[in-house]
């Protein structure tokens, strides 16, 4: 599975660790930046990788930055994605199961690493549960048609 990554200034700690704990996995991994902790705006990171796992170059995503919220909403606004700020290995799972989601969204400034990283393993291996959720992601692709016009 390939897996795009990115994070701004207030993420790129934690996306290091990420990263050794995804190749470690046997991950393949994309990097889309940054590259060190000077300020940089996270919705450019957070669109690369939006962009990478809309077009299918990358299976799925993680964006990290300190709370999660801005880089998700960034990602958010590629038509098909669903980014999901999890702080808990649960809404990981959940947002897998029942919503579908295609990139996970973490805060460094939330999460400690080992919570991060156990929510990024369980948020790998839960899959789409599909069945009556499938209608309701479907319905969140309908509100997103209805307001890309």
């Amino acid at each position: 599975m390939k897996i795009g990554i990115g994070s701004d200034h207030g993420g790129y700690n934690l996306k290091r660790e990420v990263i050794d704990f995804l190749k470690k996995r046997d991950y393949e991994v994309i990097d889309f930046g940054t590259c060190g902790n000077d300020s940089v705006d996270y919705p450019d990171y957070g669109l690369k990788v939006a962009e990478a796992v809309k077009s299918g170059d990358c299976d799925k995503g993680i964006v990290i930055c300190g709370t999660g919220l801005g880089i998700s909403m960034s990602a958010n606004k590629v038509p098909g994605i669903r980014a999901a700020v999890c702080t808990n290995s649960y809404m990981a799972r959940m947002s897998r199961e029942h919503n579908d989601a295609n990139i996970l969204a973490l805060g460094e400034r939330v999460v400690g690493l080992d919570l991060a990283l156990d929510i990024v393993d369980t948020w790998l291996k839960a899959e789409f549960q599909g069945g009556r959720h499938a209608a309701r992601v479907g319905k969140i692709g309908e509100i997103e048609k209805k307001y890309s016009k």
